[in-house]
This record gives C-alpha cells, sequence and structure tokens, in this order.
C-alpha cells in the first residue's frame, strides 16, 4: 500500500480523489496549499506526489521547486488545466516527474502511479516479488509460495513496505511515518502489534522471522 500526498485546493475535488485512490488500496493524506505540504513532508515521508499546478498563494511549481531544493526525491504528479508544451516542460524542468492534463479519466491517473511507483523502485511490473513473497499492488494480493496470505490492509502495507526495502534498519518511529497517516492515533506500540501479526502470518516455524528484530533500534527484513 503506498503512501500519496495529494495536494490539491478544490476541497471537493480532493475528497473524490482521495476516495478514488483509497479504493485502489492507497493510504492517502491530503494538503489544500503549498504551506501545508511542505510541513506534511516534514512530519512524514510518502511514496508519491500528487501536485496541483494552481494552488492559492504559492503555485504548484514553486512548491515543486521548493520540494526538490530540499532534496526530496519523492516522484511528483503534476495535475493542470495547462495543456501547452511550454507548460508541461516547466512543470517537469522544476522536477515534475509526470504531468496529467484535467479533464482526465480515474483509470489513466491510477495507471500513471503505477508506472510513477515502478520506475521509483525499479520494477517492471506491478508485482513485487522477492524470496517465497509475490504481492500484486494493483490487485492487492499476497503470497508466500502457493499460499494466499490473508493479510489486514497494514499487514499488507507493512509487508510491501519491508519488500520495497530489504536489508535496511527501521525505527517503529520511521515505520509509523511511512506507513501510517501522519494525524492516526497509532503509536509505536501498534507498530509493535502490527509487525507480531504479521510475522504469525508470514514465518515459518524451522527458521528464524524474516523480521529481525535490532535491539534498541528497529527492524529488518532479511531474506
Amino acid at each position: 500500500m503506498a503512501k500519496v500526498l495529494l495536494i490539491e485546493d478544490d476541497r471537493d475535488f480532493s475528497t473524490i480523489l482521495t476516495d478514488l485512490l483509497e479504493q485502489e488500496g492507497y493510504a492517502v493524506e491530503a494538503a489544500y496549499d503549498g504551506g501545508g505540504a511542505l510541513d506534511l513532508l516534514l512530519a512524514a515521508e510518502f511514496d508519491v506526489i500528487i501536485l496541483d499546478w494552481n494552488l492559492p498563494v504559492t503555485s504548484g511549481v514553486t512548491v515543486l521547486k521548493e520540494i526538490r531544493h530540499r532534496g526530496n526525491l519523492t516522484p511528483v504528479l503534476l495535475l493542470t488545466a495547462r495543456g501547452d508544451v511550454k507548460d508541461k516542460a516547466q512543470g517537469l524542468d522544476a522536477g515534475a516527474d509526470d504531468y496529467l492534463t484535467k479533464p482526465f479519466q480515474q483509470e489513466e491517473l491510477t495507471a500513471r502511479l503505477r508506472a510513477l511507483l515502478r520506475r521509483h523502485s525499479k520494477q517492471a511490473t506491478n508485482i513485487l516479488v522477492a524470496g517465497p513473497f509475490n504481492i500484486d499492488t494493483q490487485k492487492f494480493l499476497a503470497s508466500k509460495g502457493e499460499r494466499v496470505l490473508k493479510l489486514q490492509p497494514k499487514e499488507f502495507a507493512l509487508l510491501e513496505f519491508f519488500l520495497r526495502h530489504p536489508e535496511e534498519v527501521f525505527s517503529p518511529d520511521a515505520l509509523l511515518s511511512r506507513v501510517w497517516p501522519t494525524d492516526s492515533e497509532a503509536s509505536t506500540d501498534t507498530v509493535r502489534v502490527y509487525i507480531g501479526t504479521l510475522r504469525n502470518k508470514i514465518d515459518d516455524r524451522d527458521r528464524d522471522s524474516f523480521i529481525k528484530t535490532i535491539h534498541r533500534v528497529g527492524y529488518k527484513f532479511t531474506l
């Protein structure tokens, strides 16, 4: 479950997009102006950003330049009603990874998001394969060998995150930031509980856990 930051000042349209993306299995947080978006980017990390060009006060392109100036390399899909080639070039030169002109079909939006996520993680398809694990991020299906894993949404999100970042160590706070919404009431204890339930569903009895506990540091996914 990829985590999306949606920056769109039209609250009705933002709600429509949020509902659409959540139905597709994304975890979505919304900001309605550049300042709010930059605050969220300081508080949490995201897998992809959807950014509207025509934001109030500060334009989306200016926000994009600030995001890149801060060294944030999160893929950005720029939304705009501007269809001129020069405008597209300006957006791409500012640091956008892709560009979608309004109005658009929802299928094109979600397809472009999947393509950005594949490109960023160097995947060729929507299927994540690592060791015995196979995750279809589009169909929200996970399996281990021939066995289908019956995962809750947050368990699925944790497993997907670990498969995208094998052998990397993450603290409970880092996992909370990457997998849970910023305004969630979840705590690091919540993370530990979900780590435990995920282990119960993916581990083998005759071998060490795939999710290693690094004492006083966090967790590492090892195949």
